[in-house]
């Protein structure tokens, strides 16, 4: 996979769409537009819905439900992160990022538009809070 970087502040989750998709983020935004979905709604990076329902739209399946996060070596070979956990009024955000295994290499794909590198393997830096299972079309 490639990495897709947010073309706006709070677009991780379409980015992350879009990595997965293999699509450009403005693809990936025009998909979420139709769906009623945009970066400044809070809901995108504080409810997985959103982002389950524009992966869809993909013919991606993601999990209903996060699992929480364990180890690197326990999660699928294809899953969102949500990193960056915190409370803002009582109400969770996170960063979304794209955990991926390919053959004998692992690695994570942010978006984050200021990183130098948008593929991470600095595991140690990353704090996952839980993660999403993403089934990838055949």
């Amino acid at each position: 996979m490639k990495p897709v970087v947010q073309e706006e502040r709070t677009g991780c989750g379409i980015a992350a769409v879009a990595a997965i998709a293999g699509v450009s983020y403005a693809r990936a935004k025009a998909v979420a537009a139709s769906l009623g979905i945009s970066a400044q709604d809070r809901k995108l990076w504080s409810e997985t819905a959103s982002v389950r329902r524009l992966l869809a739209q993909f013919g991606v399946r993601a999990a209903r439900a996060a699992r929480p996060f364990r180890s690197w070596s326990y999660l699928p070979d294809c899953a969102l992160l949500a990193i960056k956990w915190h409370l803002e009024g009582g109400r969770p955000f996170w960063h979304w990022v794209l955990f991926v295994r390919e053959k004998e290499r692992q690695y994570v794909l942010d978006s984050k538009a200021t990183l130098k590198a948008h593929v991470r393997t600095d595991f140690g830096r990353m704090k996952p809070a839980w993660f999403l299972p993403v089934t990838l079309p055949r």
